[in-house]
């Protein structure tokens, strides 16, 4: 008996991550949290134990790419890859580095890109912003940070940071900003808990050259 109900539950987890992905996948959901939490109520499944974890979902995206967007897919990333690193040219001095799914390969048509900035203050990046009449939206976002030698959480709390979110040519530009300093810290990738990557302009420039 417990071993169809493990079975029911792992059949159960593979429907909403799959729903969950396909959402990610071609609407542009960047939050694994309400893909998981929206799949599970279009698909009537309320159970806990039922709910994928961000690396399920995460597989399944780059499945679903492979059974369906294996030729659109590629295009559609490069040009977002080049969209961000258009935007990081503008914002050089804020020391950007790309992170997320644009970088890590899973996104597709119209995702939304996120790009971290180190400045001293936010205040400056929403100063450049203005005096560049760059049109944003501003926002906070919360991150886990990890040392990238120990491994630890700083602070051992979430941090809480200044967004703004652009509209670029092919979808949304969220641009995170921290504090110079914090430029020594990751944060947390949200399927695996490891350290995210991210990489800076010239890192880009010779990822799209590769």
């Amino acid at each position: 008996m417990a071993k169809e109900m493990g079975g029911r539950q792992s059949q159960l987890r593979q429907l909403v991550a799959q729903q969950a992905a396909r959402m990610m996948a071609e609407d542009g959901v960047s939050d694994f949290g309400y893909a998981k939490k929206k799949a599970g109520r279009q698909l009537g499944i309320v159970d806990a134990n039922c709910l994928p974890s961000n690396a399920e979902i995460e597989e399944e995206i780059r499945l679903f790419h492979e059974i369906y967007n294996s030729e659109d897919q590629p295009k559609a990333l490069r040009q977002l890859r080049e969209d961000a690193l258009a935007t990081m040219q503008i914002f050089n001095r804020f020391h950007p580095h790309l992170t997320g799914s644009v970088l890590d390969g899973t996104a597709s048509q119209y995702a939304e890109t996120h790009i971290h900035l180190f400045a001293d203050s936010a205040k400056d990046v929403e100063i450049f912003l203005l005096n560049q009449q760059i049109p944003y939206d501003s926002d906070e976002k919360s991150y886990r940070v990890r040392d990238k030698k120990s491994g630890e959480k700083k602070g051992g709390e979430r941090m809480k940071v200044p967004t703004f979110t652009l509209e670029g040519p092919n979808g949304f530009i969220k641009l995170s900003v921290f504090e110079f300093d914090d430029i020594r810290f990751s944060t947390k990738h949200p399927s695996n808990g490891g350290a995210s990557d991210r990489l800076d302009t010239e890192g880009l420039k010779a990822l799209l050259a590769s």
